[in-house]
């Protein structure tokens, strides 16, 4: 049995789903001949009531990132956590996280530990529900065309509201209310979270330097209810959508409301959760769908990759 030492940066909703789902499997990691030791947790506000398992080590002192094996991160933000991990990854020692934002826009400060194996990101764009996985490895096989995909619950729900006939203000307030919605909500109702996570899976399938800056936002503030009444005369639906297709000599990418027709994988197999549909020339359309969001959702899939770590599979590595 060898002890492996773990540091987490962040114990909000999802970290602390990831404490307690790590005690559950703790049995599994043993069967691998791992023990698991959470050597710190940083935070914010360590007075904050949380729900982690006893004797959890919650502080505000980084210093415990010196001693830990694996480093996981799910505080948010960008350049706040590329400091703590930077040195983390000059060191050689593996991070999993769920940033999608920092991995987005600094992936010049992360592509060369990536190409290494030493990131694991699983959760950045579909929470549990796998894409990069299949991306990396054997989709590779296939020379990609296309892939279109709904990759933000927030706008899912607002838009499946104004459907029943709430206009755009009272279905965004809810969405708050509910928890699903930031305030502000810019980041999700701009695009600019959907933004994000299409140009992480783009390194996988278009250009492993795919820049953010190059995909093309528009969020759903102005969508009406007679777009959305216009759109279903029409038998359609409109939906966030983000498009990666080659152009050219190069690639589009872009993140905006776009109608598509009732029976498009993406209104079916994905109603209420987040869905995507891959085509490649040689495995032909392949439909995933399943929650993208949420607390424990999102932990099985950082859990999932702190798994692959242990066992010494390398992290997700982008097109060379």
């Amino acid at each position: 049995m060898r002890t492996v030492t773990l540091g987490l940066l962040g114990c909000g909703t999802v970290g602390q789903h990831v404490l307690k789902l790590l005690e559950k499997r703790a049995p599994i990691f043993a069967d691998l001949g791992v023990q698991l030791s959470v050597c710190g947790v940083l935070v914010r506000d360590p007075a904050q009531v949380r729900d982690v398992p006893e004797g959890t080590p919650i502080t505000t002192d980084p210093g415990f990132l010196n001693e830990c094996g694996i480093v996981v991160e799910v505080m948010g933000g960008v350049e706040r956590p590329l400091a703590f991990l930077a040195p983390i990854l000059r060191s050689n020692r593996p991070v999993v996280t769920a940033n999608k934002a920092m991995l987005a826009e600094r992936w010049d400060a992360l592509r060369e530990h990536a190409l290494q194996g030493q990131l694991y990101y699983e959760s950045a764009v579909m929470a549990g529900t796998p894409i990069i996985g299949p991306m990396s490895t054997v989709l590779r096989a296939s020379r990609f065309v296309r892939l279109q995909a709904v990759l933000n619950g927030t706008c899912a729900y607002i838009l499946t509201q104004m459907e029943q006939g709430k206009p755009y203000a009272q279905a965004l307030s809810e969405a708050q209310a509910l928890g699903y919605a930031e305030t502000p909500p810019t980041l999700d109702v701009g695009g600019f979270d959907t933004a994000h996570k299409l140009a992480v899976m783009a390194r996988f399938c278009a250009d492993g330097d795919f820049r953010y800056e190059d995909v093309q936002v528009s969020g759903i503030e102005q969508v009406t209810l007679e777009d959305i009444a216009e759109a279903r005369a029409a038998g359609e639906k409109i939906k966030l959508v983000a498009t990666l297709e080659r152009a050219g000599e190069g690639w589009r990418a872009e993140v905006a409301p776009t109608r598509l027709p009732d029976q498009h994988p993406i209104c079916t197999a994905g109603a209420g959760r987040n869905a995507m549909v891959y085509e490649g020339e040689e495995c032909g359309e392949l439909v995933f769908a399943g929650g993208g969001a949420g607390g424990l959702v999102t932990a099985s899939a950082i859990v999932g990759d702190i798994m692959d770590c242990v066992l010494g599979f390398p992290g997700h590595v982008p097109l060379h």
